[in-house]
Order: C-alpha cells, then structure tokens, then sequence
C-alpha cells in the first residue's frame, strides 16, 4: 500500500491560521517578546501547530534577558546569537546576515499529528509560516529538535540522533545553515527561500494530485 493513502486527507487541502494574542501588557517585555500560534488546520480541524516568536531588538528591553526568561530554548538560541549586555545580535551573527531588518523571529515549534507525518509536510508549512512573518527582520533562528517525546523509541540514543539530523536536513532544505551548536539561521533575503517556497508548493500539488489517485479519485487534465 502507497503509504501516501494512509494519509487521513487530501494534504492540498491543509491551511495555517496565523494569530498573534495581545493582552495589551503594556510592559517593555511584552513589547520584546511576541509569540505568534500557528494552527495547522485540516476541515477545520486543528492537525498540528507551528510556535514563532518575534524578537524586537530594538526595544526597551534587553532582547537576550527576555528570551532567557522565556523558555529553555529560546535561552539557547540567545546564547548563541545575542550579547547579553546590549540583546543586540553579536559581530559574528551579525557578519552573517545582510542588514534587511532589526528584528528576530524564532521557530520555536513546528509539529504535526501523527497521521500527517512521514511526508515532508512540516517543512511545507514551515515555510509557508516563516514567509508570512519574517517582514522586518533580519534573521529566522531555530534549534532542530524532536517536540514529541511520547515515543519509546526515541528513548535509544541512535534513534534520537537519527531523527534529530533528520529534522535539521529539512531545514536546511529550505535554507537554514547551522551557526553555532544547534543553531541554524536564514536570512529572509536569502533567494534560497524564495525559491524552495515555490518549489514546495509544486510538492504540495503534487502529494495531493498522488493521495487523490490513492483515494480512486479523479484529476484535472
């Protein structure tokens, strides 16, 4: 059996729905720090969910102290990018990336129900996200990682690697390269990005043209 056809849908059919909640906090961490939901939906049905996060570098607060509060990860990728005097990127970082923006937006999440996994669609959609929330900023960061800690295999060490380098090859698919540790950066004006957003939306067409013939159903010419 095609495992494509154990997909429960038409994969063509998947939609983001992108929301940023303000609790008008008036704080100079809230104006820092924005965390951005993105629901992975499927008939209206929530599938799987995206986590980024906008960091304002050039705000009232300390960029790198507001990312170490936040969270483990985020605290990693501060580490590596931010100074933690200034919360300005550091002159390495900086050397990396084209000035195109003062902001910072952290992937912090990417993760699909279990049925849709196994294709390629989490880079799909991630890219998709990353294109409609990367405006003025100057670098996407992530640190490639397993979000599912469910699974008992993942408990052998091997397994975890493999799938972890597996996680990091899809994004450096898009135009992620590794920086320092686990760290990856993009830049937003990377023609890297551009091209693989276009390139995996053929691949989206694709995998639904090929589950709707799974399904016995019929195509445009």
């Amino acid at each position: 059996m095609n495992a494509l056809s154990l997909l429960p849908g038409d994969p063509s059919e998947l939609r983001l729905r992108i929301s940023y909640t303000d609790e008008l906090d008036d704080t100079p961490r809230a104006d820092t720090l924005e965390r951005w939901a993105v629901a992975v939906l499927h008939e209206d049905a929530k599938v799987g969910e995206m986590i980024f996060y906008r960091v304002h570098l050039d705000r009232a607060m300390n960029a790198f102290v507001a990312m170490e509060e936040e969270s483990e990860e985020l605290d990693e990728i501060a580490q590596a990018l931010l100074d933690p005097t200034t919360g300005n990127l550091v002159e390495d970082a900086s050397g990396w990336l084209p000035y195109v923006g003062s902001s910072l937006l952290v992937m912090d999440k990417v993760a699909l129900d279990v049925p849709w996994r196994g294709h390629g669609l989490g880079a799909i959609l991630a890219t998709e996200a990353i294109h409609r929330l990367m405006a003025g900023c100057r670098a996407v960061a992530c640190s490639p990682g397993v979000t599912d800690l469910t699974s008992d295999r993942l408990r052998n060490e091997a397994e975890w690697d493999r799938v972890t380098a597996k996680i990091a090859k899809a994004w450096t698919g898009i135009g992620f390269r590794l920086y320092q540790g686990t760290v990856y950066l993009l830049s937003p004006s990377s023609l890297e990005l551009e091209e693989q957003r276009g390139a995996m939306r053929g691949r989206l067409a694709e995998l639904g043209v090929t589950w709707r013939r799974t399904q016995g159903g019929h195509t445009s010419p």
